[in-house]
């Protein structure tokens, strides 16, 4: 199975080397590998330009943000399974993408996903969180579950089927994303128990009490939006299994 592997960027010099990397090292055979960059004004591009012969495909423009470029990759995939690595993640090992495969055809998934750690910016053997997936029962949503968007891989077919990242969303498009698919369309899961992708610590939804208000405002907009209603602790839980988290 052909995997395209879908990295956005915008300023992101210090890391893109790392996420570019990892990719690259992958031992499965079949990776289409695309960049879709927001037009940066740092040194982003050319920490991608010795790596631009081994890339599939790459694009340099202004968007409208991280979710409208992530759709502009998925528009430029031509893989059977897509999967999406932000530039300030990289694969643990180079075994992932061969791993995911394998379980894509063992279990005839519609999406694999996985775990994840979240790492110190400039340590990165340093945890700082566990995200420990566990095994997806119909209904988990409700109790404020969703996998790890970094470690989530889905056939193409299925953002045919059931479309892209919505531009309603600000912060919360990928977990409206995963809600659609998973809980509304009840696609078929898999579950691969090990880490998979470290990401450094930060982020839109979580880096302030502001962004954390803004995000479950968002949450309650992707149910509404899919019209489906969420139990009144629904997205009280959400937050709350990221404290777990930090505790595990």
């Amino acid at each position: 199975m052909k995997v395209s592997i879908i990295t956005v960027t915008y300023n992101s010099s210090t890391t893109i080397e790392d996420t570019v990397k990892s990719v690259l090292v992958q031992t499965h055979p079949d990776i289409e590998y695309i960049i879709v960059d927001g037009d940066s004004t740092d040194n982003t591009l050319q920490k991608i330009e010795p790596y631009s012969d081994k890339l599939s495909k790459f694009v340099s423009e202004k968007d409208s943000g991280m979710y409208d470029a992530l759709n502009k990759g998925i528009k430029l995939a031509t893989g059977d399974i897509i999967g999406i690595l932000n530039s300030d993640d990289f694969y643990t090992d180079k075994f992932v993408i061969e791993e995911v495969v394998k379980i894509f055809l063992e279990e005839h998934s519609d999406a694999v996903y996985a775990d994840l750690q979240y790492v110190d910016s400039n340590h990165t053997n340093k945890i700082i969180r566990n995200w420990k997936s566990g095994n997806y029962k119909p209904g988990d949503f409700l109790y404020g579950w969703m996998p790890p968007h970094p470690t989530f891989f889905v056939k193409k077919d299925i953002y045919r089927k059931f479309g892209n990242f919505s531009m309603e969303l600000k912060s919360a498009a990928d977990y409206e994303l995963m809600l659609r698919f998973i809980h509304k369309h009840q696609i078929r899961l898999s579950y691969l128990k090990r880490v998979i992708v470290k990401m450094r610590a930060g982020g839109m939804s979580n880096s302030s009490l502001k962004n954390r208000m803004r995000a479950n405002k968002e949450d309650r907009k992707a149910w509404s939006m899919n019209q489906i209603t969420p139990r009144f602790y629904t997205l009280w839980f959400k937050p709350l299994r990221k404290i777990l988290q930090y505790l595990k």
